[in-house]
């Protein structure tokens, strides 16, 4: 397994731009997963400014499912992974499950979920580096509603799941990466 990395933060705080420099300071040949599904014109406008940002040097695997398989496929022919971003691909994955919700069941599926990324990390050769992109969505207010309480509960089980297997994690608030790992 190479080095994997936690970048996260607040809506825009400047996580993706700081996540996308450190991938490219880690690797030639970089690869980017993008798990965002667009569903509206606001969405294909967030889209459209990450990849106007990114240049031609970029590969992009679409992945707002079945992630696991676009990480493997990414290690093949690239030695620097960005996956952006887990809190999207869970809200992907939460969207797709069928009432009623039981909380405990939505927990199961987000630990299965992130082990099988893990995994997926953990097959790629050892001079490939992952960064993942994750939005700290605990920090607000209590939403209004349970599924939105569920989502918050379940993005904050994925990052600390997450942070614990990294070799490095930051947080980045203002712009400004400040490294907690």
């Amino acid at each position: 397994m190479g080095k994997m990395i936690l970048v996260t933060g607040g809506a825009r705080s400047g996580k993706s731009a700081f996540a996308e420099k450190i991938t490219l300071q880690a690797g030639l040949h970089p690869a980017y997963i993008a798990t965002a599904e667009i569903w509206d014109e606001e969405m294909k406008h967030r889209v459209a400014l990450h990849q106007k940002r990114r240049s031609a040097v970029w590969q992009t695997y679409e992945a707002p499912q079945n992630a696991k398989r676009a990480i493997a496929d990414a290690g093949k022919a690239h030695d620097a992974i960005l996956f952006d971003c887990v809190t999207m691909y869970l809200s992907n994955l939460l969207c797709r499950q069928q009432e009623p919700l039981v909380e405990a069941e939505l927990e199961n599926m987000t630990r299965a979920e992130m082990d099988r990324l893990l995994q997926a990390v953990k097959m790629l050769p050892e001079q490939v580096t992952v960064v993942f992109v994750t939005n700290e969505v605990g920090a607000g207010i209590v939403p209004e509603n349970r599924l939105a309480r569920f989502y918050r509960d379940l993005a904050g089980l994925a990052n600390q799941q997450l942070a614990a297997a990294s070799d490095e994690v930051y947080a980045v608030l203002c712009g400004i990466p400040l490294r907690i790992k």
